[in-house]
């Protein structure tokens, strides 16, 4: 009964087994049916050309590559560092590193160790860049001397020196508050007839002309100036004489004898001829020896001299407008201030790295300006001892500076043939006149108005530009051989000119007031 109800199981290996052999013969069939049906697609398609496959780099080749040609650059680099050869001087080897710009010492750093990284940079570096770091290391190392000769240097000065400063102030500021109040004066005058007066002035100095002619000496003259009544011409020579002519007929009144070397300049007091005494302090001379001498107009020899400048040149001898007080220019890179009634110096100032060719002084007896042999220029305030302005822009030494009666212009000449104007209100260089063909020796404005502007160079030649426009107004050659000095007379009648052919001409506009 058991046996009837038992069910036979089919067995699942088997069952397994045969749907496998079907699969695989289905993919069979599959297969060849899908050959077949390529193969009559290429019989049918012989003719027609297939697209090659690109032949493609493969990417694990260019890593290869890179690393073969790092390894052949070190190479070369390590052989290129067994040919350098260095220095076994420590202090040398760090000059060097401090010329390509590096460390010159790191932590725990050696001799040794410093001249290998000093190969293993150089190896490292091409010669064009080598060449360019030095390049910059010396750019950098003259920016940094530039730098070093703008720097204005002070002292503490002396209790003469403060009592000097009051005493200045006290002098320049009533006749500071005078001239803006002339200026307020002259600027209420209607333009019309400002401009026509100018007009006039022009057209007169248009027609100037040479007046007289007079052999000076037998050496070059080096320096004139007209006497503050301008009835008088003092010239400087070469020979070291000093010579006092008349104007206008350069009648010879007086030899001044004392210098021994080439004599630079003299100058007149500025009460000299009006109310100063004859016998007392009238000029000052200097020369090339560094003496300076003081002068009276009685007497052929110095009354007194100042010492202290030798064995350097004083170029120029400047008296303050009270004449209280005498500036020199000396080559030893200094302008000194001396006191005439106590008879010292009461200022030593530095400040220009080279010798201090000329000085001059504001109309208010404010500030003082001086022209140097560095191509700089410095205007300094005399009741505080500060320098308010750098005057830099000429290319060659300045020559030559003046202040225009205006009280905030002023003129530098120098031997980069330019003549610069100033602006003491803005601080900066108002214009550039190409003025000469050769330096420009002298720059002087009108004495009184400050119209127009006289320069005078070592192309032989004296010009006359105007005010503020910088214009040519006047052009003339009259000397056979470079200028040396000029000067303007107060009342803007008389035009001095001293020449290195050893003559004084005086050149006259036609009526000018």
């Amino acid at each position: 009964m058991i046996q009837d109800e038992t069910v036979s199981m089919p067995n699942r290996r088997t069952t397994t087994i045969d749907n496998a052999e079907r699969v695989h013969n289905e993919l069979l069939s599959q297969t060849a049916a899908v050959r077949q049906a390529f193969e009559q697609q290429v019989n049918t398609s012989a003719n027609i050309p297939t697209r090659r496959e690109p032949e493609t780099l493969r990417l694990e080749d260019q890593p290869l590559a890179e690393d073969q040609q790092a390894l052949l650059a070190e190479f070369e680099r390590r052989r290129r560092a067994r040919q350098i050869h260095v220095s076994t001087d420590d202090v040398e080897v760090k000059a060097n590193l401090r010329q390509l710009r590096e460390p010159i010492c790191l932590f725990g750093e050696g001799p040794a160790e410093r001249r290998e990284r000093l190969r293993n940079l150089i190896s490292r570096l091409s010669d064009d860049e080598i060449a360019q770091k030095l390049r910059k290391k010396e750019e950098d190392d003259k920016r940094i001397e530039d730098k070093k000769e703008e720097v204005t240097w002070y002292h503490e000065g002396s209790d003469e020196l403060q009592i000097a400063r009051y005493w200045i102030a006290q002098y320049s500021l009533p006749r500071a508050k005078e001239r803006i109040q002339k200026l307020k004066e002259y600027v209420a005058v209607p333009e019309v007839y400002r401009t026509a007066k100018i007009q006039d002035l022009y057209r007169r100095l248009r027609a100037i002309s040479l007046h007289c002619s007079q052999v000076g000496d037998n050496r070059p003259l080096s320096y004139c100036e007209f006497s503050p009544n301008d009835q008088m011409v003092a010239v400087s020579s070469w020979s070291g004489l000093c010579k006092i002519w008349t104007v206008p007929d350069c009648k010879h009144v007086r030899t001044l004898r004392g210098h021994i070397v080439n004599a630079c300049c003299i100058s007149w007091h500025p009460q000299s001829t009006l109310t100063q005494d004859s016998g007392m302090i009238n000029l000052a001379s200097s020369s090339f020896d560094g003496s300076v001498k003081l002068w009276n107009l009685e007497s052929d020899e110095p009354i007194a001299e100042i010492e202290g400048h030798a064995p350097f040149r004083v170029s120029k001898v400047k008296f303050h407008p009270s004449g209280r007080f005498l500036a020199t220019a000396c080559y030893d890179h200094s302008w000194r201030l001396w006191d005439l009634e106590t008879h010292e110096e009461i200022l030593h100032q530095e400040g220009h790295s080279k010798a201090v060719h000329d000085i001059t002084f504001q109309c208010d007896g404010s500030l003082s300006a001086t022209a140097g042999m560095d191509a700089y220029g410095r205007v300094w305030d005399l009741r505080t001892g500060r320098c308010i302005m750098f005057l830099e822009g000429h290319l060659k030494p300045i020559l030559s500076i003046d202040f225009s009666p205006n009280g905030y212009h002023i003129a530098t000449g120098s031997e980069d043939n330019l003549c610069k104007i100033w602006d003491l209100r803005q601080i900066k260089n108002a214009y550039s006149i190409a003025a000469h063909q050769n330096l420009v020796s002298t720059v002087k404005f009108q004495r009184t108005e400050g119209h127009y502007l006289v320069t005078v160079s070592y192309d032989n030649t004296i010009k006359l530009w105007m005010h503020p426009v910088w214009s040519a107004l006047y052009s003339s050659t009259g000397h056979e051989q470079k200028i040396m000095s000029a000067d303007l007379s107060l009342d803007g009648r008389w035009i001095a000119t001293a020449s290195y052919d050893r003559t004084l001409k005086i050149w006259s506009p036609e009526q000018i007031s």
